[in-house]
């Protein structure tokens, strides 16, 4: 994932300064044993938007930011990774999500295009409420002429 020019290849086409990138380690909670307990194996990895925004379309960034959900923090986000035993493959799972959550805000949805009903369920429609309106009709009184 590297790049050759001094910085990062988070996505396909964007690349960012090894500045922008900021991680930091801490202890991984749950079971785990002695490992868990003595090595800083959970990696967070924080990223301004503004540092994003700079290789991404305004679309792209807003998608980015309803699609971050949870990771979004205070104009940063926050991911983090405690699945693997090592520092390194953490760093690269947070990396990996940030990649996916780019790829996935870049896809532009496809526009809803409005349809109409058909003819024929127009017309079972309009026979069933008329057929709903006899069965009604005959359960009234044989007098009453429904005023």
């Amino acid at each position: 994932m590297e790049a050759s020019q001094g910085g990062t290849e988070i996505a396909p086409g964007l690349s960012v300064p090894d500045g922008v990138l900021r991680f930091r380690f801490d202890r991984s909670s749950g079971p785990g044993g002695q490992n868990v307990n003595k090595l800083n194996t959970r990696a967070t990895l924080c990223v301004d938007l503004d540092a994003l925004a700079g290789g991404l379309p305004a679309d792209v960034m807003s998608r980015l930011q309803r699609q971050a959900g949870p990771w979004l923090g205070d104009q940063q986000l926050v991911i983090t990774s405690h699945g693997h035993r090592s520092q390194h493959a953490n760093r690269r799972a947070c990396l990996e999500k940030l990649r996916q959550l780019i790829i996935k805000a870049r896809v532009r949805p496809k526009p809803r295009k409005p349809t109409r009903p058909t003819r024929g369920s127009i017309e079972r429609r309009l026979q069933a409420k008329k057929r709903r309106g006899d069965i009604k009709r005959t359960r009234q009184e044989p007098g009453s002429d429904g005023s």
